[in-house]
């Protein structure tokens, strides 16, 4: 399966393959919530300094850095620094979320995933 790639500024620093949001037209910076609308995923091995070019995954199979246990079939979201979370949004409220775990990983696993943005309800 193709990727779909989009290069943009980097708004702050950037890291490699975490999850990012608009910060202004043309310019992301690191998702840090599940309330950030996650655009896709970093493909910048040495990471973006402010106004450095940096290539998004918009949609495809990439790998991922994940900041918490997430169970294969979750949905998952963004935490402080642009790791992927579990998305387990309140009763009532959204989560935005980047795709869906394929198999499950732990805190500090890089895997494999499809990006598809969306958004889950609790």
């Amino acid at each position: 399966m193709s990727q779909i790639v989009r290069t943009y500024a980097a708004g702050a620093r950037v890291e490699h393959r975490r999850l990012v949001k608009f910060s202004a037209d043309g310019v992301v910076v690191h998702a840090t919530a599940a309330t950030d609308l996650i655009i896709g995923v970093t493909d910048c091995p040495n990471g973006a300094d402010t106004g450095e070019p940096v290539d998004v995954v918009r949609f495809g199979f990439t790998d991922v850095e994940f900041g918490g246990a997430v169970t294969r079939g979750v949905a998952f979201t963004a935490t402080t620094d642009g790791k992927a979370v579990a998305a387990a949004p309140a009763t009532g409220a959204n989560a935005y979320t980047a795709g869906r775990a394929e198999v499950t990983v732990a805190s500090g696993d890089f895997f494999r995933c499809l990006v598809a943005p969306g958004v889950v309800q609790g």
